[in-house]
């Protein structure tokens, strides 16, 4: 694995999927992977607060996926992934025959991903719901298991988990290239990205360009990064400029991370997005965050946004996650 993905996937770990699948069956170069994850969490803001809710609300979670991959011949290989999240999603009132209110709790299951495609030695080719080429880039400071990443997506074709979307992925050396296509089910909707990382020692830089049909306009969004490491330091930035619906955004996102021993690591992030001329900004806040491995499997974390926006409030999240 080339430096520059090895330090996306690194960073990526602290708030993704697990990597412990266990592979159920290998023979004649075909494997199969099963893995996932339970997470118990919550949030308390007074965000949640109605008339008949309170401040404190359940974010648990459970994932499972399973992953291939079959040799074809010499260069040739067929891969898939299908993860699906199962949550508690939301909640459904009603009054009962004795003008009771009843509660019910409507849980939800999630295809997060699932594609499949073909690599060769100049890189993959797969189509299925998977993530734009531009994810490679905002993964840099999408580095929280409880907040951040909020400025990033102006566009929805520079978002993660896109349906219909074939994605090529190539690695030259020290370059990463990426490069995508939506076809949208709806008229006037599709999209195309291109995103490219180079890796200089302990800096990577980044760049990507979105273009994208929103009916009668012509949507786009251009991502600019930076990264660097060195020892248990690790800090991004974002920068993201776009027009959307003939309107102009800017956004930026900052991230740092502390793993201040084998076990504990503290991050940081800033976030901000704002529409040219807009009343208020998309996101404006700062969040602060700390997780503790106890080894590879479990992990517990915490974490308080501090909302600058005046029609928002802070948030606490915390929970603690099996991998399996």
């Amino acid at each position: 694995m080339k430096k520059a993905v090895l330090a996306s996937a690194v960073v990526a770990a602290l708030v993704s999927g697990s990597s412990l699948a266990a592979t159920v069956y290998s023979s004649d170069g075909t494997e199969l992977k099963i893995g996932g994850r339970a997470e118990a969490r919550f949030n308390v803001s007074d965000n949640n607060e109605s008339a008949s809710d309170s401040s404190f609300k359940d974010k648990s979670r459970a994932r499972v996926n399973i992953s291939g991959k079959s040799e074809l011949s010499d260069g040739l290989y067929g891969f898939g992934k299908y993860e699906a999240e199962f949550t508690s999603a939301s909640t459904t009132e009603f009054e009962d025959g004795s003008g009771n209110t009843v509660k019910i709790e409507n849980e939800s299951l999630t295809n997060r991903y699932y594609y499949a495609g073909l690599g060769t030695k100049f890189g993959e080719f797969s189509y299925g719901k998977q993530d734009s080429s531009q994810v490679m880039l905002t993964d840099i400071t999408d580095t929280m298991a409880t907040f951040g990443a909020d400025a990033a997506d102006a566009v929805d074709g520079n978002k993660d988990k896109r349906e219909n979307n074939f994605l090529y992925s190539g690695e030259f050396d020290a370059l990463t290239v990426q490069a995508n296509y939506i076809a949208a089910n709806e008229k006037d909707a599709d999209s195309f990205g291109l995103a490219a990382m180079y890796n200089l020692g302990a800096f990577d830089l980044g760049a990507g360009y979105v273009s994208q049909k929103n009916g009668n306009f012509d949507d786009d969004q251009i991502n600019l990064v930076a990264q660097f490491s060195m020892d248990a330091f690790t800090v991004g930035g974002l920068y993201t400029m776009a027009s959307v619906a003939d309107k102009d955004y800017t956004g930026y996102e900052l991230s740092a991370i502390f793993k201040a021993t084998k076990q504990l690591s503290l991050i940081g992030v800033y976030n901000y997005g704002e529409f040219d001329k807009a009343a208020d900004e998309e996101a404006n806040n700062f969040a602060i965050e700390a997780v503790y491995k106890f080894n590879g499997h479990i992990r517990t974390y915490a974490g308080y946004k501090f909302e600058q926006r005046d029609n928002k409030d802070d948030q606490l999240q915390a929970g603690i996650r099996y991998d399996f």
